[in-house]
């Protein structure tokens, strides 16, 4: 029989029937992976057009893949604790003297701190150049780019994510975007890396601050393609050791370990 949702007993009839409804994408509560180690802290698959966001603790595992090889993950980062410290794109790249992300590479703060360490790259397309979506720029491409259409801009779904932080869109900083890459040609040219590609690729990070990670699924800047092309991502994370004084990827460089130095500096306090 169909409820009626109009009446307050047949609303709640209908919502106590979804109990146990499961979709393509959306969080798994309690937060649980057969494939990663345990305790999980946070299981999401985020859809296409989609973000999500959470907190998580300083040497946690952050794992996401490209479930069919068309995902776009955009990603902003800010310190758990003070979120005036965040991400700093520019510093990123300069710092480590290499545009191009991957194993082995850090993600710094406006603070010369570590947030993120990169473990493993199973894709090599990252972008650490171009940025993020924006309404006008999905009008221009698609017809719309407004955050509740069809077509929702990278930039409009970080603000919905800071927003679940107290913060607002003055803190939408530069962004890195996981899985679609980007190549700077001899003449300066951009040269967008989109894909598709094989599905299933995965990148492991780790958490080198207690941090809020925020993420927006949708169609890179430069992507040159006419439709609305984005797939699901999946976001997994897991607790883990804070990295130790003897860490590879700690002591590969003389700016790494600066950087890391900045770190255990702040949490010494």
């Amino acid at each position: 029989m169909t409820s009626n949702t109009a009446d307050p007993h047949g609303a709640q009839a209908h919502a106590r029937a979804m109990a146990g409804t499961r979709v393509d994408a959306m969080p798994t509560l309690p937060a649980a992976a057969d494939d990663a180690p345990a305790p999980v802290l946070w299981e999401e698959t985020i859809a296409a057009g989609g973000y999500a966001t959470r907190r998580i603790a300083r040497g946690a595992r952050l794992r996401l893949i490209d479930l069919h090889g068309d995902a776009s993950a955009s990603m902003l980062l800010f310190n758990a604790e003070n979120p005036l410290e965040r991400l700093n794109v520019a510093d990123t790249v300069k710092v480590q003297w290499n545009g191009y992300l991957g194993a082995g590479k850090l993600l710094l703060s406006d603070m010369g701190r570590v947030m993120i360490s990169i473990l493993e790259d199973g894709a090599g397309t990252h972008d650490a150049f171009c940025g993020a979506s924006n309404e006008a720029s999905n009008a221009r491409k698609y017809g719309s780019g407004t955050n509740y259409g069809p077509h929702p801009s990278a930039r409009d779904r970080f603000m919905l994510g800071v927003a679940k932080h107290g913060l607002g869109r003055k803190d939408v900083h530069p962004c890195i975007t996981w899985f679609k890459g980007t190549r700077i040609e001899e003449d300066g040219a951009i040269t967008p890396q989109v894909g598709p590609f094989a599905p299933g690729r995965t990148l492991l990070l780790r958490a080198e601050m207690d941090l809020i990670v925020v993420l927006a699924n949708c169609p890179h800047v430069l992507d040159p393609r006419s439709e609305y092309s984005v797939t699901p991502l999946r976001a997994t994370a897991w607790r883990g050791d804070v990295t130790p004084a003897s860490d590879a990827v700690r002591n590969a460089t003389p700016e790494g370990q600066r950087a890391f130095l900045n770190t255990e500096e702040y949490y010494s306090r």
